[in-house]
């Protein structure tokens, strides 16, 4: 079941992000890294969902967060029919059971209903969810070399940024 995340979600959602980076996702933080600091991470997000600037999606599996994703409307007056998609997280024990496609489905439906037209992502260019956004018929805009760091070693890696145009 997909439905909106609230503050409530909290520790599940800090296990997700902790469990997900320690599995090499490259969402922004490198190891070592705490649940608590992941923990922290959300609390700086919750404020943003009171205020309308995110919407928070949550996938739940009998009853159990178990993935997440956001929509950030863009906030610039030229940008009224744009939005980015953000931290699209499946904990690593719930994956490949279709919760990553239903989140962006649902982020999408959203989407439009708010009259947003055209969405944005990046991704890191060896991801699995590469895979997943371009099947979902995101376009590849382009990619940056050394945009992000590995979290588990120094190593630079490329960043894909991505499109949709939706109908």
């Amino acid at each position: 079941m997909i439905r909106r995340g609230e503050p409530r979600d909290l520790h599940a959602l800090a296990e997700i992000l902790h469990a997900c980076v320690h599995d090499g996702a490259s969402v922004g933080f490198i190891l070592p890294f705490a649940t608590e600091q992941a923990e922290a991470w959300w609390r700086g997000v919750m404020p943003t969902l009171e205020d309308g600037q995110r919407e928070l999606f949550v996938a739940e599996v009998e009853g159990v967060v178990r993935g997440t994703v956001q929509l950030s409307a863009a906030a610039m007056p030229n940008q009224p029919h744009r939005a980015d998609v953000m931290k699209l997280l499946v904990h690593p024990q719930a994956r490949r059971q279709g919760l990553g496609r239903a989140l962006m489905e649902a982020l999408e439906e959203r989407a439009k209903a708010l009259g947003r037209r055209l969405l944005v992502l990046d991704t890191r260019s060896s991801d699995p969810s590469r895979l997943l956004y371009l099947g979902l018929g995101y376009v590849v805009a382009g990619e940056i070399p050394g945009y992000c760091r590995n979290p588990f070693a120094e190593v630079y890696e490329p960043t894909t940024y991505m499109y949709k145009v939706l109908e």
